[in-house]
């Protein structure tokens, strides 16, 4: 078969990614090239499956910014596709004085971060929140979540191929080569055909 576009591995990364490129340029003919029998069937669907709320990262860095817009998306596209999800929130604990002055540090860059809902508790409240819990204060993240990102992933596959993408899998990719003839280039600026080969 030939396509336009091929994207090497089904996990979630190369679903999203060949997804959103089918939405950008659906007169090309797209395919996702898995070697498993299913897709995400590695990392994708064996992680911890935290919907990270973007605390961590430096202000103003990339990963900061896609981090909580990406929570948000990720919210949103559960809802929209009833993929269950839990908002069950996350307390980060100093047990030790000498860990407070790093928590409230934690807590500055997620409010420069724009993490909604971000707030700083004590011995009482973490008690509260979490009974079997010990701590002296507490950086409340209420918006932490869990979901199986196994399902987001193959929600993502049927979007693929419902926009008219093919998924082929037990097709496990051997080699790459550049074709000798190239093609004019194309209106979507696509000038150099690659031959993918497997090992069937």
């Amino acid at each position: 078969s030939s396509f336009d576009v091929a994207v090497v591995g089904a996990g979630i990364v190369g679903l999203a990614a060949a997804r959103e490129l089918i939405q950008r340029h659906p007169s090309l003919a797209f395919a996702v090239l898995e070697k498993e029998q299913e897709p995400a069937h590695h990392q994708s669907g064996h992680n911890s499956g935290v919907i990270h709320s973007g605390i961590y990262y430096t202000p103003g860095s990339l990963k900061a910014k896609l981090c909580v817009q990406g929570a948000a998306l990720c919210y949103k596209y559960c809802d929209q596709k009833g993929i269950p999800y839990k908002q069950c929130g996350k307390l980060i604990v100093a047990v030790e004085h000498d860990e407070i002055p790093r928590l409230k540090a934690l807590y500055e860059r997620g409010l420069q971060n724009n993490v909604p809902g971000l707030k700083l508790i004590g011995a009482k409240e973490i008690q509260e929140k979490e009974p079997f819990c010990r701590g002296l204060m507490a950086l409340d993240s209420p918006y932490t979540g869990i979901v199986d990102y196994k399902q987001v992933a193959q929600s993502y596959a049927r979007d693929f191929q419902e926009a008219g993408g093919t998924i082929l899998t037990d097709f496990e990719v051997t080699n790459m080569e550049m074709a000798r003839e190239s093609s004019p280039e194309s209106e979507d600026g696509l000038k150099y055909p690659v031959i993918v080969r497997n090992k069937k």
